[in-house]
């Protein structure tokens, strides 16, 4: 078999960095935070330059965690802007790479496989990611770091660990340079896939690293993670077979679209519904433009205490649909048995599931067809004309009560500003 080159490359600091670059600033000595103060003191800034890093404060940090004595500049978020940023970078990728061998993970990172690149280019794998990052920063002056490793999974954690330890940001892992240097890491939560959960669920056998994991018998794991278990027996050895070829040929066998937003402000029970009930507006739209039906629902509230738990649950209608009628129903019937009546909210989230092409639509001895099929063509010219002439053109008269927030949301990319 082939041995694989393959390396994930990060935007360092992206949006902070974008943000100095267009202000003709150098964010390796700018202090600048990306975020949104209208949002109050609490506000999580989503990006922090290596300036601000190198002061001890950490990323995702909250507005009032920056130290006083601390000056920086406040960018408001732009969502379009990073993306179109973003784009441009993957463009620049596209100059030297096949799009067949780029897998984008996130707006700011991507693996490439550069196994077939290295003898046409007559390069190293170091200075094939040297060349890569150098002509992303001579088209958006956006400085990066990367991995390399021998599969997907080493080439993420040589980005995440390895490249903070070496004066070039490159880290490079192969499966006995892992083990080397790796095995015994702590906490095990920095590397990629083991998040507090599972890391407090191996503390239980006496894992609190990947070599611990590797001296867990086999079965007690499957056990413990089901199939999962594979993916944890793997990477604690370094081992990774999925390629990117396979992600790109990937198929979800379900499918699903959903919906949250985080509450600008504690809500009211009532209040919320009624935020509730946008987003299943939205959701429907969707569902029509996109010719598809459900035939189930989830739902969760979180509460602005960190001590109430989030409540929610799943509803099956017994029949496929799209109608916003029939779908806000059930969501609101779910709302009303399992949301805590008296507790301030903060964040809502639904999800419509088992898609499926509304040639399966389904209806009952009691529908009324002729009122559904109304609805069908009235949410068709609504499409039409949000297309035409933006999301706020037309909005149900629910959007303009003080509480809702479809329309402030509609001028949004990602949750957050988008000029």
């Amino acid at each position: 078999m082939e041995k694989k080159t393959y390396t994930c490359i990060d935007m360092k600091s992206f949006f902070a960095s974008v943000e100095c670059v267009d202000r003709g600033l150098d964010p390796m000595t700018t202090n600048l935070v990306v975020a949104d103060p209208s949002r109050g003191n609490g506000a999580i800034c989503l990006a922090i330059t290596p300036a601000m890093k190198a002061l001890g404060i950490r990323n995702r940090c909250r507005i009032y965690e920056i130290p006083e004595s601390v000056s920086y500049i406040t960018a408001l978020p732009r969502m379009k802007r990073y993306m179109e940023v973003s784009a441009n970078i993957y463009s620049t990728y596209l100059k030297y790479i096949s799009p067949d061998d780029i897998h984008v993970y996130s707006v700011d990172e991507c693996f490439l496989d550069v196994t077939s690149y290295l003898k046409p280019y007559n390069k190293t794998a170091k200075e094939m990611v040297q060349m890569l990052t150098q002509a992303v920063f001579k088209e958006t002056g956006v400085t990066a770091t990367a991995g390399i490793g021998s599969n997907l999974f080493l080439a993420k954690v040589a980005l995440d660990i390895t490249a903070k330890h070496v004066d070039d940001h490159i880290g490079i892992l192969d499966e006995a340079s892992f083990k080397a240097t790796l095995w015994n890491h702590q906490p095990i939560t920095d590397i990629w896939g083991i998040g507090h959960g599972i890391a407090a669920r191996l503390e239980k056998y006496g894992a609190y690293d990947l070599y611990g994991i590797t001296q867990i018998d086999e079965k007690v794991l499957y056990k413990e993670f089901g199939i999962n278990a594979e993916y944890l027996i793997d990477h604690a050895n370094g081992i990774e077979p999925c390629t990117i070829k396979e992600i790109h040929d990937y198929k979800s066998k379900s499918s699903s679209l959903s919906n949250g937003q985080i509450l600008f402000e504690d809500y009211k029970y009532d209040d919320a519904l009624l935020v509730m009930k946008e987003m299943v507006d939205l959701l429907t739209l969707d569902l029509v433009e996109k010719h598809l039906v459900i035939d189930s629902v989830s739902m969760s509230v979180g509460y602005a205490s960190e001590t109430d738990k989030s409540t929610g649950g799943s509803r099956k209608f017994g029949d496929f649909t799209n109608s916003y009628k029939k779908i806000v129903g059930h969501i609101e019937d779910l709302y009303r048995e399992t949301t805590k009546t008296f507790t301030p909210i903060r964040r809502l989230n639904i999800s419509f599931n088992n898609l499926h092409d509304d040639a399966m639509e389904t209806f009952s001895l009691f529908d009324d067809v002729e009122s559904d099929a109304k609805e069908k063509k009235l949410q068709e010219t609504v499409i039409s004309i949000k297309n035409r002439y933006g999301k706020n053109a037309v909005l149900k008269g629910m959007s303009y009560q003080e509480k809702a927030t479809a329309r402030k949301r509609n001028k949004l990319v990602g949750g957050h500003n988008s000029e």
